[in-house]
């Protein structure tokens, strides 16, 4: 979960705040005094200060048992924190007007802060509570476990959370990532004070910390920052290994009664791990089929040309030990089988194929035209900072980043596609499709 904690004042020069083009984004090497390094982004054209960090270990660390242990731990950092029980804690970061965002991912936990120039200490000093001194008072672990809870409920009856959670499960099975960060209401209950201690102690370390900051600060004073948020946590963390994982159940076809009108169907297979070769050419391969635009193949065919769909997307997800191309669409009950037969069909056509030269061209452009939008604001630029940190892509990757995609062959793009592509699927449906059943068990 996230939270949004952040004033009018803040939100005003949020939106009045410019950011460089891509190409112009001017990344710094930093070393903190106590020896946390970090990307640094200048940015003086508004009095703001936009902090992105992430610390490895995120969902992938709950006991099985247990699982929504981190998810929780990050919705109630800012619950109280040090002496300051959570009212104080929060009328501190309204009347500052500063912005605390805390999220887990499988194999991330990320934070976020921004602040104007005034208040930056002060920012940087609740951030530091949060992180290391935590309160999970009883009162506040009910409540935010009654909210978790009711979410999780409602849940069991949605047709896009079913699909979804049986498609991980199914996907890896018995590994780490087939669990849900948001865990179940099983597991959610079991959570105590004690576990998300134990959480925060394991994966809040310097060793393993990825930092970014853009905003109207040098060098010295941003370093100063870093050690008043960071310093004072442990130099090493203690995760529990995460073993290296390809997606089961290919072939496999699982039907989820649920008696709603339409039909959530969720699909995919093995992906490309982020340091692969063939990445890039994927990536712009994935985009012509079904990357979300409304020129994809998928969303032709599906919705365009048929109206069987409002939407339909599929996209690669990579994680540090596994990576999977995933898709999912919603359609009537009656009409689920046409779809997934039109999704099979066009699957079955880019593996064979591949995508035209045109497709291609078309693609890059658009590709490359649109990463400037990623980078529209500060908060945005050290959020991707942190993210090719994360995926290790190197500090000129922005600057490449054209370049890799216009070096992409025709013959990579086909070779690619078969890879993504010719391997079959793992389906899930969630609903009362007609003419539909399981099969593959």
């Amino acid at each position: 979960m996230t939270r949004h904690l952040a004033s009018a004042a803040l939100g005003v020069v949020v939106l009045l705040a410019g950011a460089p083009a891509a190409s112009a984004v001017q990344i710094e090497k930093i070393v903190s005094p106590s020896g946390i390094a970090a990307w640094l982004v200048r940015e003086q054209a508004v009095p703001l200060v936009s902090l992105s960090f992430a610390f490895r270990g995120g969902s992938t660390q709950d006991e099985p048992d247990k699982s929504g242990t981190a998810n929780l731990a990050a919705d109630l950092l800012d619950e109280g924190a040090g002496d300051l029980d959570g009212k104080t804690y929060h009328e501190r970061l309204e009347n500052n007007a500063i912005e605390l965002n805390f999220q887990v991912a499988r194999d991330n936990f990320h934070g976020s802060l921004q602040t104007l120039n005034e208040h930056r200490d002060e920012a940087f000093d609740l951030l530091r509570l949060a992180l290391s001194a935590p309160r999970f008072e009883a009162a506040a672990v009910e409540r935010v476990r009654g909210q978790m809870l009711s979410a999780l409920q409602r849940d069991t009856t949605s047709p896009n959370s079913l699909a979804s959670r049986r498609w991980w499960e199914a996907a890896f099975p018995g590994h780490p990532y087939g669990r849900d960060s948001k865990g179940t209401p099983e597991t959610v209950a079991r959570i105590t004070a004690d576990d998300m201690r134990d959480y925060v102690r394991r994966a809040f370390a310097r060793n393993e910390l990825l930092v970014s900051i853009v905003g109207d600060i040098d060098a010295k004073a941003a370093g100063a920052l870093i050690d008043r948020a960071f310093a004072g946590l442990p130099a090493k963390n203690d995760l529990k290994p995460v073993a290296n994982a390809v997606p089961q159940g290919l072939g496999r076809r699982i039907v989820i009664d649920l008696d709603v009108p339409q039909a959530v169907v969720d699909f995919g297979g093995p992906g490309l791990a982020r340091s692969d070769p063939d990445f890039i050419a994927g990536y712009i391969v994935n985009h012509i089929m079904g990357g979300g635009t409304f020129s994809s193949r998928l969303y032709r065919e599906v919705r365009e040309n048929r109206g069987l769909a409002y939407g339909i997307s599929d996209n690669l997800i990579w994680f540090k030990r596994a990576a999977v191309v995933f898709g999912s669409t919603a359609t009537r009950a009656d009409r689920t089988a046409d779809a997934l037969e039109i999704i099979e069909r066009e699957t079955k056509r880019m593996a064979e194929s591949g995508p035209t030269a045109v497709e291609l061209s078309e693609a890059k452009s658009f590709l490359k035209g649109t990463y400037a939008l990623s980078l529209d604001s500060s908060a945005k630029i050290a959020a991707q900072l942190t993210q090719i940190q994360i995926d290790n892509l190197g500090i000129g990757y922005i600057d490449r980043r054209g370049a890799l995609i216009d070096a992409v062959t025709l013959d990579q793009a086909k070779k690619v596609a078969k890879r993504l592509y010719a391997g079959g699927m793992l389906v899930t449906v969630a609903g009362r499709p007609k003419g539909l059943i399981s099969s593959g068990e």
